[in-house]
């Protein structure tokens, strides 16, 4: 690494800094949605849309990524499209890739928990993506349970999201959140949706309307030292949904086909996606779309909200740079 990236690797693009030196909404983005979730040119042009979302909300976006051994708060147009046209090329990165590629001076697209660490490094409080990693099925043989789960008992970022990826098994990814201690709440919905689906039939012991709630919610966790993150499980507009009786099939099958190939670890979900974009002609692709923009929108009036109840004093990144 670079001596001076000695002390910290982060760099902050100068419209996020600016945001937070002014106290004005600011939403994080994974990275790894672009380089392994979808296909090029739709990941280019989700990622673009999704920026503008958070703009047009009132928020500014701050898409996360690892470039040449910096964590990079904001991407430039160029930096953006490299990551979309790398796609699975670009090595995903969590909490334990990060040490390693950071002192290499790699590349990487952050996860859910990379991201989450690298926005609270920033300063940044809310973050939005499509769905949150869980508890694969047949973990009782495998242990194949994602980092973002333990991320969210340690990072103090809210995660806005469609709930986990529908292949996972749900109810045994909200009890790992219950014993880690992470508070799940429902954004205008009292189950946890099921990715594609509105509904998973898993009721959740919290549900909130206003966000100016959420944010006190929030603030008072914080703020009393019981640190960690939070789960804000928001579902997919109605109009865009895949009932569950008609995806549940459709997963089934993928699952098989992967089980059948030999594909584990973290080639799964990648693989399962494409899959089922397969499967689907298409729909699931269109779905997994228009549930991340309703999640930017969401994350940007919660970060609004938040921004209100902090004092006048600004947020003083720990390192920032010009784009």
């Amino acid at each position: 690494m670079h001596p001076q990236s000695a002390h910290s690797p982060l760099q902050i693009a100068e419209p996020v800094a600016q945001a937070l030196r002014d106290g004005t909404p600011v939403v994080a983005l994974e990275s790894t949605i672009i380089s392994h979730g979808m296909p090029w040119p739709d990941n280019l042009q989700m990622a673009q849309r999704v920026e503008q979302t958070v703009r047009d909300s009132g928020a500014t976006p701050a898409t996360i990524a690892v470039m040449g051994g910096r964590w990079c708060v904001g991407l430039a147009d160029e930096a953006l499209e490299r990551l979309a046209r790398q796609g699975p090329a670009t090595p995903k990165l969590s909490r334990r890739d990060l040490p390693l590629v950071t002192a290499r001076g790699g590349d990487g697209a952050t996860t859910v928990a990379a991201t989450m660490i690298i926005a609270a490094r920033a300063g940044i409080r809310v973050f939005a993506t499509g769905g949150i990693g869980g508890v694969h099925r047949g973990a009782a043989q495998s242990m194949d349970i994602s980092a973002d789960l333990l991320e969210l008992a340690r990072s103090p970022v809210a995660v806005v999201c469609a709930g986990a990826k529908a292949i996972l098994d749900l109810g045994l990814t909200l009890e790992v959140l219950e014993t880690q201690g992470v508070p799940v709440y429902g954004w205008c919905t009292d189950e946890l949706p099921a990715f594609y689906s509105r509904r998973s039939g898993l009721r959740l012991p919290c549900r909130v309307d206003s966000l100016d709630e959420l944010a006190a919610a929030l603030q008072l966790q914080w703020a009393t030292g019981l640190g960690g993150g939070a789960l804000v499980a928001n579902p997919i507009p109605a109009a865009a949904e895949i009932p569950h009786e008609s995806i549940a099939p459709v997963i089934d099958d993928a699952l098989v086909q992967a089980a059948q190939q030999g594909i584990h670890g973290a080639a799964v979900t990648p693989y399962l996606l494409s899959r089922l974009n397969d499967l689907t002609v298409g729909r699931s692709l269109a779905a997994n779309i228009e549930l991340v923009l309703n999640n930017a929108r969401v994350a940007a009036g919660l970060a609004a909200a938040w921004a209100r109840l902090q004092p006048s004093l600004p947020i003083v990144p720990v390192a920032s740079a010009s784009r």
